[in-house]
């Protein structure tokens, strides 16, 4: 029997996480490190997973809001201890569960628990090199080198588009690959910030280039409309 989500669950818990790496002020790269971790991979892994093949921790049979809710948390910890110094405490992640987390109380060794269980659905991958924000950055360092209006293209504003299209399953779940994500978000952040008369160059095949991706204008369609439609 495999487990089975609705799409407002997901949201949710997104917007959770979002909301914790700001109270917990945590550095950008640790906030979409542990997106990346938790609703790239973590959370799809759930769907797959099928009950008595190593699944019976009481953290995954069943698995609730309350218990997304801590491994949202756990994957901002594992993040944490990878990119910041120092980490995220176990203590300040209890207090904030405490506070958020209504329908289940946890304690600080449940946190551990929820830890290893994670990396196990993970199976202890948890590499970061090649998520879409570090994607972004690169791009927006070429596309500064080969254009002046590069500096137009903030990577504040490339961040508010990706937690759009987190907080949207029916948008995220489009990308197959961080790079055609991560050419896309630097595409329509330069299509809405940059005045049409100051274009200089064909943004599409140079994305196309230089990610060896092609971020069709299909994709920039759904993620203005996705825009749109939040605003």
């Amino acid at each position: 029997m495999k487990r089975g989500f609705c799409t407002c669950l997901r949201s949710r818990v997104i917007q959770f996480l979002i909301q914790s790496a700001q109270l917990l002020e945590v550095s950008p790269m640790v906030k979409y490190s542990a997106l990346s971790l938790f609703a790239d991979r973590f959370y799809p892994a759930l769907s797959r997973l099928e009950y008595g093949k190593g699944t019976e921790n009481w953290l995954l049979h069943p698995i609730g809001e309350s218990n997304l809710q801590l491994f949202a948390l756990v994957s901002l910890w594992v993040t944490s201890k990878m990119h910041d110094t120092p980490p995220l405490s176990v203590k300040n992640l209890k207090s904030l569960g405490d506070k958020f987390i209504k329908e289940q109380h946890y304690t600080m060794g449940d946190l551990l628990e929820a830890e290893i269980v994670l990396m196990q659905v993970l199976e202890f991958g948890i590499g970061t090199s090649n998520i879409t924000f570090v994607l972004i950055e690169e791009l927006l360092v070429q596309l500064k080198l080969v254009a002046r209006v590069g500096k137009r293209v903030k990577f504040e504003a490339c961040m508010d588009v990706m937690d759009l299209l987190y907080e949207n399953e029916k948008t995220s779940v489009l990308y197959s690959s961080p790079q055609a994500l991560a050419a896309s978000i630097v595409v329509v952040v330069y299509v809405v910030t940059v005045p049409l008369q100051r274009w200089e160059f064909p943004v599409l095949p140079w994305g196309k280039k230089t990610t060896n991706v092609d971020p069709t204008c299909l994709i920039i369609q759904v993620i203005i409309l996705d825009l749109d439609q939040t605003c």
